[in-house]
């Protein structure tokens, strides 16, 4: 059934014709334990399937909705963003459902909003101890969709000095998990005026890269 998920909304963007009506699918963020603020970044999400839906043709369904580490609702939902600044722990069983979710199917993004690195990264590899993170060269396809990002991700916020980073957890071949680092691509998608000094053009940016992560994701 999961399979069939992908193969439909591929259906749909690929053909990009009116009399086809792509299903309706909830997207959500993931709550998590440890204390890190797992809701950061409030206006996100439904940014991003708003711009999706005008841009991309997608039928995602506008509210997001929120799904615990260990449920098993979170096989019911395609994509799942993850974001934060501060700790997270994931139990045993946590990291044995998200395994299962990602390995089945299921895509996760995580978002660094500063701070998160040096939580998230043990975590994962809770979850996927064979794996490492691997920095995506700037000509691998997430980049280049509907939009064109030749050199990676674009910078949204400056912290440290240091070149936003994209990350994939890769498995037998397929990108599971796209973790962007010295970005603050979610900062990029909420509304316009919650950070001062926030241009429209590096919110349409990021909005952009958000859009070719779901083309990626909804069409390889």
């Amino acid at each position: 059934m999961k399979r069939l998920v992908f193969i439909a909304i591929t259906f749909a963007l690929l053909i990009g014709v009116s009399s086809f009506i792509a299903p309706s699918y909830k997207l959500a963020r993931l709550k998590y334990n440890g204390g890190g603020d797992w809701y950061g970044d409030r206006t996100a999400l439904t940014n991003l399937i708003k711009f999706c839906n005008e841009n991309l043709k997608t039928n995602f369904q506008p509210e997001e909705e929120t799904v615990e580490v260990s449920s098993e609702e979170i096989f019911n939902y395609p994509f799942v963003f993850m974001t934060g600044h501060g700790n997270v722990i994931f139990s045993d069983q946590e990291a044995k459902n998200l395994r299962k979710y990602l390995t089945g199917g299921g895509f996760l993004h995580i978002d660094d909003n500063y701070g998160f690195d040096q939580f998230i990264r043990p975590q994962m590899k809770k979850v996927f101890p064979e794996l490492e993170f691997v920095e995506l060269p700037v000509n691998y396809a997430i980049y280049h969709q509907k939009y064109s990002f030749p050199n990676g991700l674009p910078k949204v916020h400056e912290h440290d000095g240091k070149r936003p980073q994209g990350f994939g957890l890769i498995y037998k071949g397929r990108l599971i998990c796209f973790y962007t680092y010295q970005c603050d691509l979610g900062n990029g998608w909420e509304d316009l005026g919650t950070y001062a000094g926030d241009s429209q053009e590096t919110r349409l940016k990021a909005l952009r890269m958000g859009a070719n992560m779901m083309q990626y994701i909804f069409t390889k």
